[in-house]
């Protein structure tokens, strides 16, 4: 299993509110996160390292594998993180109304599951093409879904920044769960708007196919998510369940 993620603050922000890490179980079950923050000076800062910390600590300490005990688990996991979130926010002026956007895949003999809250997103790289295999909980995509604008006007919308489903805002947590099957040549691919919004499928496509480490291709697209306006926080995280290497890189 390889394993890498880089995170870049951008040309625009202040301060970075994207959080990524890689965690593993006692049962040797990968469990891999990003998330992006909002909300205030210091709110999405907090609450991106809250998500990703809490949870992934709970995580090493468990022996689950299996899609339906992993499921149940995040479950669990994500209300309670949520319910954390709005505690906190509630409790300090300067995190009020703070939120993330939460996605992540776990990772076991030849299965996965991913996970996803907001618009951070979830690819498969497979047999040279990208698909992506989360769905957005953003305001566009159900104009999409309802065919009320196209997908290329999705993308110049002027309100392609609401989100309609975070941790922390709601008391109602509605992840959405996928699981399949991973082959020995695939990669997958987590990370946040700011490099989506930055960096088109085809330009993507062209960066992961390039004959070089996981390191070097996050990198690329970090690099080119910056080059196209870096308006936002940029994370990157890669696997390739089938590689010998049993390494994390950050």
């Amino acid at each position: 299993m390889d394993v890498t993620y880089l995170t870049d603050i951008g040309k625009k922000r202040a301060n970075n509110q994207d959080y990524v890490a890689a965690f593993q179980n006692k049962a040797g079950v990968l469990f891999a996160i990003v998330a992006d923050g909002m909300g205030g000076h210091l709110g999405g800062d907090v609450a991106s390292e809250m998500a990703v910390s809490q949870i992934g600590h709970d995580f090493q300490l468990t022996e689950l594998q299996g899609s339906q005990q992993l499921s149940d688990w995040l479950q669990n996991e994500l209300t309670d993180e949520n319910d954390r979130i709005i505690n906190a926010s509630s409790r300090f002026a300067d995190l009020n109304g703070m939120g993330t956007t939460f996605v992540a895949i776990m990772i076991w003999h030849h299965h996965y599951l991913i996970t996803n809250i907001g618009d951070s997103r979830g690819y498969l790289w497979r047999d040279q093409k990208l698909t992506q295999i989360t769905e957005d909980h953003s305001l566009v995509n159900e104009l999409v879904k309802y065919g009320k604008i196209s997908p290329e006007e999705a993308k110049h919308h002027p309100q392609k920044n609401v989100i309609t489903r975070t941790l922390g805002v709601s008391k109602d947590v509605q992840p959405d769960f996928r699981e399949g099957e991973w082959q020995d040549d695939d990669l997958f691919l987590l990370c946040s708007d700011g490099l989506t919004n930055m960096v088109p499928d085809d330009l993507m496509t062209d960066i992961l196919q390039a004959e070089v480490s996981l390191k070097e291709r996050a990198q690329r697209l970090i690099v080119q998510a910056n080059a196209n306006g870096g308006l936002d926080n940029i994370t990157v995280l890669m696997v390739q369940p089938g590689t010998n290497q049993a390494e994390v890189q950050p």
